[in-house]
């Protein structure tokens, strides 16, 4: 098998993968402030590149299959991952709203340890019914077409969530400067809370 033949399923991957995640959601924005802290980053975004590895893999093994026969997974996992991101909205609205707001060298910014630090990672990333959808059924579904390039497929999907979690935990560092302001971090926990909450929504109704 030559490069020729190999390469453009490898970058179809990277560019599904890219497409998928590279948007505003949950879990991006919590790599994102974890970034600006400073704590936990680089475990955080490898628990993320490992999860998409996983869940992509089932995908591309023929999982979604049976997703779609088991619907009442996914009911629970919208009502629970909803109630999740209300209940962590409501922490970032708190945040935002209370007198004393957070630096990034406060050391109540964030989870105090690594495993509550992943803790959270995991929720963001497997309560969401939408997870699920995207590498089992869509991703899933793009990897049967592909044939017997299917794996050369996934090893682009993969590639495509290091990149993104490699940079985005490498650059959110720059932003530092600018959330030495406290007024700053009320502007983030506020924009945090408000998405929180739509994404709430959106899991729970706008199905």
């Amino acid at each position: 098998m030559t490069i020729a033949e190999t390469l453009p399923h490898v970058l179809f991957g990277i560019g599904t993968s890219l497409s998928l995640i590279v948007a505003i959601g949950a879990q991006n924005a919590y790599v994102l402030k974890q970034g600006i802290i400073g704590k936990f980053i680089w475990p955080i975004a490898l628990f993320c590149i490992l999860s998409d590895a996983l869940l992509i893999g089932l995908g591309v093994l023929g999982i979604g299959s049976l997703v779609d026969s088991a619907a009442w997974v996914l009911e629970i996992l919208r009502w629970g991952g909803g109630a999740f991101l209300i209940i962590y909205g409501a922490m970032a609205a708190k945040r935002a709203l209370r007198p004393s707001a957070m630096k990034v060298t406060s050391e109540d910014s964030g989870p105090q340890t690594l495993g509550k630090a992943l803790l959270i990672a995991a929720a963001m990333t497997y309560l969401n019914p939408h997870t699920y959808l995207d590498t089992f059924v869509l991703i899933g579904g793009i990897a049967a077409q592909q044939g017997d390039y299917r794996w050369l497929f996934y090893a682009g999907t993969v590639t495509g969530s290091a990149i993104w979690f490699t940079l985005l935990a490498s650059c959110s560092r720059f932003l530092r400067p600018v959330f030495a302001n406290p007024r700053a971090w009320r502007v983030l926990d506020a924009g945090i809370a408000a998405l929180m909450f739509f994404l709430a929504y959106k899991v729970m109704f706008g199905h």
